[in-house]
């Protein structure tokens, strides 16, 4: 028995969808392979407008304008992800608020800036009004005005106290928090907290200012409203009842 011989169906043509999906296939093992020659990979994936950064995302800027970051950056559409970061990390860390940047690649076409900021510790007096300082005692390029600044108030300038609250900020956030204006009279130091004084030595330690936290808890277990807490005292916490 024989029968009509029919042509086969000619293979419909490629649909955009599938044409894109093969691109992104052919793209994702180009980067493989360029990553796997990382001498030579970089110069030829930075020739393709795929990878021009098209995007800049910031992590880590509290107090630092994500403009003057850009502005320090200096890419733009031109440039591709593939480009040296050093150079550009470099640069950011010039701000003088930051401490130090971090940038990685987000492939396709985004450059991720990750910053360490040089934290305010305290609000210190000037001729100009308050100014911002760090934990190392320089002052910061920061408008209390235009961004929230919750800091102790120092009555001056003083480095050894700026450097112990650097350490109290960092070790004891809690007790850091309550401190709302610090002052130096010679050999010794006196921190405000909402309710009471707590009056220490110069060379008072973080772990020594730690001990305030068992004498409240007692104190006030035993409903006992207290004016001052002395530390200047060896081995003592002194308490002066209101």
């Amino acid at each position: 028995m024989t029968g009509d011989a029919v042509d086969a169906p000619a293979p419909a043509a490629p649909g955009p969808a599938r044409r894109r999906r093969w691109k992104r296939v052919a793209i994702a093992l180009l980067v493989l392979a360029a990553a796997a020659a990382p001498w030579w990979g970089p110069p030829v994936l930075s020739r393709m407008a795929f990878f021009r950064v098209r995007r800049v995302s910031i992590v880590g800027a509290r107090y630092t304008s994500t403009r003057d970051i850009l502005r320090q950056l200096h890419v733009d559409t031109t440039v591709s992800v593939w480009t040296a970061l050093r150079p550009l990390e470099a640069r950011v860390a010039q701000l003088p608020e930051v401490r130090s940047a971090a940038i990685r690649r987000k492939l396709p076409g985004t450059l991720v800036v990750t910053i360490v900021e040089r934290v305010p510790v305290a609000m210190v007096p000037t001729p100009q009004g308050l100014r911002p300082y760090d934990a190392s005692g320089l002052p910061l390029p920061i408008d209390p005005s235009k961004a929230a600044v919750d800091v102790p108030i120092l009555a001056s300038r003083d480095t050894a106290v700026l450097r112990l609250l650097g350490e109290l900020r960092r070790s004891a956030p809690e007790l850091y928090q309550r401190v709302s204006d610090v002052r130096r009279e010679g050999d010794e130091v006196d921190f405000s907290l909402p309710t009471l004084l707590v009056r220490a030595m110069a060379d008072v330690t973080v772990h020594r200012l730690e001990d305030l936290g068992p004498v409240e808890r007692d104190l006030a277990r035993r409903q006992l409203a207290v004016a001052e807490l002395d530390l200047r005292f060896r081995d003592q916490v002194i308490a002066r009842l209101k």
